[in-house]
């Protein structure tokens, strides 16, 4: 199955790179708005962003692990709230096209640009059989970058067999509760929403935890947790990153002046400190992915020993780059206390800990295998839970 759609670049860290500039300007407006504004969106579309993790088939990219955690921290380096909805929207865009039947992916995937799908993978609706298909109803949260999408993913339950299925479903067809009054990550529009007996056909839908594509290569064999890990993995990096590069700058720009930080031995040890947990927390990152991209490259499922270590290396990320937040906030003075990048990405890291793949269950679970003491288990999603079998 073939589209009309230009291939995308082959660079796709470039390609993010390029757009550092025109995000850092438009993060106000983005933030004052509380959606990407126009021309970011447009950007993320011209570059082909969309479809980094969309099959090669279908004219996009498949992009690698380690290639996708550098797109998105280099995106987060630039503004934490596009690197979001870029990372959300572009899992739920190529996990649909790999996974949804031929009769989906040939009503979503027209026109010049790349569908955007968004929606809600955790707490589950309502699903009953109707015919070849489903009826579903139910109320979500959190769903990153719906502002800008055509399609909605969204989990449910069917009723009479207890199978956690994906929909996908027009946007129209679902009501948006525009809600999103936070205090991070205000651009990304996270707003809930509400589903009430809608008809999905059975091609419009996949089990949830599948590690089978129907089309697309190894990358799609990681199942989309593993996406949501890699997307988080690389915000983490970007956000600590550019943290600590402002604190830099702040620091060198008032040197010279009597009694200024410049000249502070012990504010050189914090930011050295600092330094070091970003590049062990990078390092980590890294190996485990690429750990897991030869585990698939192999041919392999990833075995409950990677799948942890993904995890950890998540969890590790997201907690360091919250410690260095908060020692760059300090650092910072009244500088940070006011309007401008170090405060907004202050608060936008605060924000992304809230999220379910760096919560207190992770690291216990994490703990629990490593220490010998759940043999027989395996993940699913976030949960460590004896294994199938």
């Amino acid at each position: 199955m073939t589209t009309t759609r230009t291939q995308l670049p082959g660079d796709l860290v470039a390609a993010a790179r390029d757009l550092q500039p025109l995000l850092r300007d438009h993060a106000a407006a983005s933030e004052q708005a509380g959606e990407l504004v126009a021309p970011v969106a447009d950007a993320l579309h011209d570059s082909g962003l969309f479809g980094m993790w969309v099959p090669r088939p279908l004219g996009g990219a498949e992009l690698d692990p380690l290639s996708s955690v550098q797109v998105v921290q280099t995106l987060a380096e630039a503004d934490p709230s596009a690197a979001w909805v870029l990372m959300a929207a572009a899992l739920a865009t190529g996990t649909g096209g790999a996974y949804l039947g031929d009769e989906a992916v040939a009503a979503m995937f027209t026109g010049p640009r790349f569908p955007v799908v968004a929606g809600q993978g955790t707490r589950p609706g309502r699903a009953v059989r109707d015919g070849d298909g489903y009826r579903l109803s139910g109320s979500w949260s959190f769903a990153s970058g719906i502002k800008h999408a055509q399609w909605i993913h969204t989990l449910g339950v069917v009723e009479d067999t207890g199978e956690p299925l994906i929909f996908v479903l027009p946007v129209e067809q679902a009501q948006l509760v525009d809600n999103w009054d936070v205090m991070g990550l205000q651009a990304t529009g996270s707003i809930d929403y509400t589903i009430e007996d809608v008809p999905v056909p059975a091609a419009f839908t996949h089990h949830g935890p599948t590690e089978t594509p129907v089309r697309g290569g190894d990358v799609f064999r990681l199942g989309i947790i593993h996406f949501a890990l890699i997307g988080h993995s690389g915000w983490a990096l970007g956000v600590s990153r550019r943290m600590l590069d402002e604190l830099a700058a702040l620091v060198r720009s008032k040197a010279g002046r009597p009694g200024t930080m410049a000249d502070n031995p012990h504010f050189h040890t914090v930011y050295g400190e600092a330094e070091a947990r970003w590049h062990a927390a990078r390092a980590f990152v890294h190996d485990a992915w690429r750990a897991a991209a030869a585990a698939i490259g192999a041919g392999r499922p990833l075995d409950v020993q990677e799948k942890t270590m993904v995890r950890l290396a998540l969890y590790n990320a997201t907690w360091a780059a919250h410690e260095i937040s908060q020692a760059v906030y300090r650092a910072g003075g009244t500088t940070a206390l006011r309007s401008g990048a170090i405060q907004q990405y202050f608060r936008d890291m605060h924000a992304g800990t809230q999220h379910v793949t760096s919560a207190p269950g992770v690291i216990e679970a994490c703990g629990r295998h490593l220490g010998g003491l759940a043999p027989g288990h395996d993940w699913l999603y976030m949960n460590l839970v004896p294994a199938e079998g």
